[in-house]
């Protein structure tokens, strides 16, 4: 059976760019620059969606509840991504937010033939997980029509997930089986079809906004601060530091001193130098405060 894809504007020719071939370096590269400068805007006009999706997120991390990324080639990858990078700089259980891409890790670095095309798969991958209503799922697909994604999203509904989808083209299919539906038109790609340009722009960019907004919205950073960085590293062990000489205009010794004492977690230390409480108190304080650094010292 044909798949028409013609209606897609991720899938037409871009004008600016019919003779992509004949250009030098500098006038291919000028083009790509031009033409990514209007990612940001389209997302802009997203706004709305993104705020909706992100209180959903929110909402259920507050229940308990996890955050499944569900995509296929790109647009999986740049959710597998998002999910990981969550972990090092908000210290969240590797459960809290993952990202599921059709024909499994494998995918990541080679293209497993025909995986997206399967509802079922998109199901069984959830399923696997043990997927429950408190748990919110983003389906991720350029197209907007990738049946692996759209079986993810019907199996979440079934079972009472809270369901988001983000797309880029306008009234994409999978917005039709989400409760909140980001849509991203960016127009023809810079090489007809290669929808890791700007709709992977497109899509970063809003992945950005849902984990680091939703991350502050349950308390994990204090003023522009990721405080609860996890110091599994050298590096990370002097951001740590950093972090805490920001937040509270220690020196670096004192800073040094309390993330000892606290037993390397960076809210705690800060906790302890702002209210001048021992670790026990300054637990007590942010269990009380649900982790908001800001609710331990009002």
């Amino acid at each position: 059976m044909m798949i028409d894809l013609s209606k897609l504007t991720t899938e037409t020719r871009n004008e600016k760019t019919m003779n992509l071939d004949e250009l030098s370096t500098a006038e291919v590269l000028k083009v790509m620059n031009e033409e990514d400068q209007t990612v940001a805007k389209s997302v802009s006009k997203a706004l709305p969606d993104i705020t909706k999706a992100v209180d959903q997120i929110v909402a259920n991390f507050n229940r308990d509840g996890r955050l499944f990324y569900i995509g296929a080639g790109t647009s999986g990858r740049l959710g597998v991504l998002d999910a990981a990078e969550c972990v090092p700089t908000f210290g969240t259980d590797p459960e809290m937010v993952q990202g599921l891409i059709a024909g499994d890790m494998k995918a990541m670095t080679v293209a497993v033939e025909g995986a997206e095309d399967s509802k079922e798969l998109g199901i069984e991958d959830l399923k696997a997980h043990g997927l429950t209503d408190k748990d919110t799922v983003v389906g991720i697909a350029a197209s907007g029509r990738t049946p692996y994604v759209i079986g993810g999203l019907d199996y979440a509904k079934e079972v009472g997930a809270a369901t988001i989808s983000l797309a880029c083209n306008d009234h994409a299919e999978i917005s039709q089986h989400a409760d909140i539906q980001i849509e991203v038109p960016v127009g023809p790609e810079v090489l007809t079809g290669s929808t890791r340009l700007k709709s992977g722009t497109a899509q970063k960019l809003v992945l950005n906004m849902l984990s680091t907004v939703s991350m502050i919205g349950i308390g994990k950073v204090y003023k522009n601060l990721m405080v609860d960085v996890k110091p599994t590293n050298a590096k990370l062990v002097e951001r740590s530091k950093r972090i805490i000489m920001e937040a509270t205009d220690a020196d670096y010794e004192l800073a040094s001193e309390m993330f000892e004492k606290a037993d390397e977690n960076v809210k705690l230390a800060i906790v302890m130098i702002l209210t001048g409480v021992d670790l026990d108190e300054a637990k007590e304080r942010l269990a009380k405060a649900k982790g908001f650094v800001r609710k331990t010292i009002d």
